[in-house]
């Protein structure tokens, strides 16, 4: 990959915490994982960034999710259920505990889900899926509302709209995964975009670090081409202009 001025950074969450492809500017891409959003600011603090995790959150959950999520379903075709409707700020913090039992887990969801029913039209719970990465949401929530000079530099994107927009605009015709388990061909399909996109294969060979799987890490490496192009213009918001939430943080997926 050709190395460039921009320091960039693609990011996806990972039970370890954050999984970042980074580079610095005029240097060759890196992959790292860090425990917080925080501690991955702290060590690329001129990096633009684009993540995998909703950014900007409704009070109220119309059909479809927040406006970014509709708008961008009909380009993916059979990738289209990657995309799941965000519920409202007051869900997504109805149970903020670090849970210890897995049935302390499951009650804190139900909570979410009678929440998410009262704040939304039609009625609609939490998916197990959304309730997995809220703690996640809140992280880069709670940093955006304290600090909105990061708006400038953290943007919300998702792994299946960057293949597709990296793609020409095709789909990827290969899911990444088939019932929970990776999916060597889909994965094939997409590391070998990535590698039209200037990335070694060695490199998206790579065993990924220690907490993050091998699907994060090829997200993260997608995640960093779109930082790329929100950093030379070259990007698009769904919608545009970007809508925001009641704190004024902007609310859209880039690619």
């Amino acid at each position: 990959m050709k190395a460039t001025g921009r320091a960039l950074a693609g990011v996806d969450g990972c039970k370890a915490g954050w999984i970042a492809v980074h580079r610095e500017a005029g240097a060759m891409p890196s992959v790292s994982v860090f425990p917080s959003f925080q501690a991955l600011l702290d060590a690329l603090p001129e990096a633009t960034i684009a993540v995998d995790m909703p950014i900007g959150l409704p009070d109220f959950s119309s059909k479809g999710g927040r406006g970014p999520e509709a708008l961008v379903r009909p380009l993916l075709g059979a990738r289209q259920s990657s995309v799941f409707a965000i519920p409202s700020r007051a869900a997504l913090y109805a149970d903020t505990s670090d849970f210890t039992t897995i049935e302390a887990w499951y009650a804190a969801h139900r909570r979410a889900s009678e929440v998410a029913m009262t704040t939304s039209d039609p009625p609609r719970g939490v998916s197990i899926q959304a309730f997995g990465i809220f703690s996640k949401i809140r992280e880069i929530d709670a940093l955006l509302i304290a600090r909105p000079d990061l708006r400038g530099r953290v943007f919300e994107s998702h792994p299946e709209v960057a293949f597709c927009r990296l793609n020409g605009g095709k789909a990827m015709a290969l899911p990444k995964k088939i019932k929970g388990a990776v999916n060597p061909a889909g994965m094939d399909e997409r590391k070998a975009l990535l590698c039209r996109h200037g990335y070694e294969r060695t490199f998206l060979d790579q065993v990924p670090p220690r907490g993050a799987a091998s699907d994060d890490f090829l997200d993260a490496a997608a995640m960093m081409l779109i930082a790329g192009r929100i950093a030379s213009c070259d990007a698009r918001p769904s919608p545009d202009p970007p809508l925001t939430d009641r704190f004024g943080i902007p609310v859209a997926i880039w690619a």
